[in-house]
C-alpha cells in the first residue's frame, strides 16, 4: 500500500501519481457477487440534465458489499482482496465456513488467510464486527449503522475511522474523523478498526483526463459565462462577478440547508467549520 509516482515523460505524467496496488491480491472480482451499473450521464428520468459535471466515465460493474455484517457467529477466512472502481476502499472477499462468499470492506492491516467473525461474542480485533455495545471505549471503528440492522452508514470510505467515547444501555457517543460527536443506538453494528487504503488522499490526479475517466465533466465559472446563463455572468472585460457568490439558480453559496431537524438530537458537537 504505496504511491507511485510517474515518470515525467509528458504534461500528464508530470505531477500524475497513483496507488502501486500492493495489497491487491486478485484481479478478477466474483460474479456472483456482481451487477451491472446502468449510467445516467447527470440526466434525471425525464432525461433533462440535473447534474452539469457528471458523464462519460469507464464502464464499471457494481460489487455487492455486506455492509450489515449479519452472518453472526460463523467464522470466515479473508480469501482474497481486490480493487473496486466504485469506491476509494479496498474490498475483501470472505470465505464462511458453510461456503457462502461476501464482500465487506478491507480493514486496515487485514490479509489473506486472516479469520473473522461477527457478533456479539466475537473477539475485539480488526476486521471483526459487533455491537458497539459490546465495544470497549477508545477503540476505533469504522461501517458504523445508524439503525440496528440498516447496515454501515457512517465512515466507510478509504482511511476513515471513528472512536468510541462513551456509552450506556440505549446509546453510544462516537466523535467522527470530522471531530462530530454524535449519538447512535447502542444495537448498532460496527466493524473494528479503521479503512484501509489510507494513501488515497494522497493521490494526484495529474491530469484533467484522468477525471473525465471517472465520470467527471469540466466545471465551468459562473464568471465565464454569459448573463443568460449565470448570474455572475457578463461584465466588459474579466470581471470578478460583483456579488457574493452563487449557483446558477441565484442560492447563495454557503448557505445551510439542513432541514432534517428529526436527528438534531443525535448530533453532540458539530463538526469543524473552516
Amino acid at each position: 500500500m504505496g504511491i507511485r509516482k510517474f515518470k515525467p515523460t509528458s504534461s500528464g505524467c508530470r505531477f500524475r501519481s497513483g496507488s502501486d496496488f500492493s495489497e491487491i491480491t486478485e484481479t478478477k472480482p466474483y460474479k456472483p457477487l456482481m451487477m451491472p451499473i446502468r449510467k445516467t450521464g447527470g440526466r434525471s428520468n425525464s432525461g433533462r440534465t440535473s447534474m452539469w459535471q457528471k458523464g462519460g466515465g469507464h464502464k464499471r460493474a457494481y460489487r455487492i458489499i455486506d455492509f450489515k455484517r449479519d452472518k453472526l457467529s460463523v467464522p470466515c477466512t479473508v480469501e482474497t482482496i481486490e480493487y473496486d472502481p466504485n469506491r476509494s476502499s479496498r474490498i475483501a472477499l470472505l470465505k464462511y465456513m458453510d461456503g457462502e462468499r461476501r464482500y465487506i470492506l478491507h480493514p486496515l492491516g487485514i490479509k489473506v488467510g486472516d479469520r473473522l467473525t461477527s457478533g456479539a461474542d466475537s473477539e475485539i480485533k480488526p476486521g471483526n464486527a459487533l455491537p458497539v455495545k459490546n465495544i470497549p471505549l477508545g477503540t476505533i471503528i469504522h461501517n458504523i449503522e445508524l439503525r440496528p440492522g440498516q447496515g454501515g452508514k457512517i465512515a466507510r470510505s478509504a482511511g476513515t475511522y471513528a472512536q468510541l467515547v462513551a456509552k450506556d444501555d440505549k446509546q453510544c457517543q462516537l466523535k467522527l474523523s470530522s471531530s462530530e460527536v454524535r449519538f447512535v443506538p447502542s444495537g448498532c453494528m460496527a466493524t473494528i478498526g479503521q479503512v484501509g487504503n489510507v494513501d488515497h488522499e494522497n493521490v494526484s490526479i495529474g491530469k484533467a483526463g484522468r477525471n473525465r475517466w471517472r465520470g467527471k465533466r469540466p466545471h465551468v465559472r459562473g464568471v465565464a459565462m454569459n448573463p443568460v446563463d449565470h448570474p455572475l455572468g457578463g461584465g466588459e472585460g474579466k470581471s470578478s462577478g460583483g456579488r457574493p457568490p452563487v449557483s446558477p439558480w441565484s442560492k447563495p453559496e454557503g448557505k445551510k440547508t439542513r432541514k432534517n431537524k428529526k436527528t438534531d438530537r443525535f448530533i453532540v458537537r458539530r463538526r469543524k467549520t473552516k
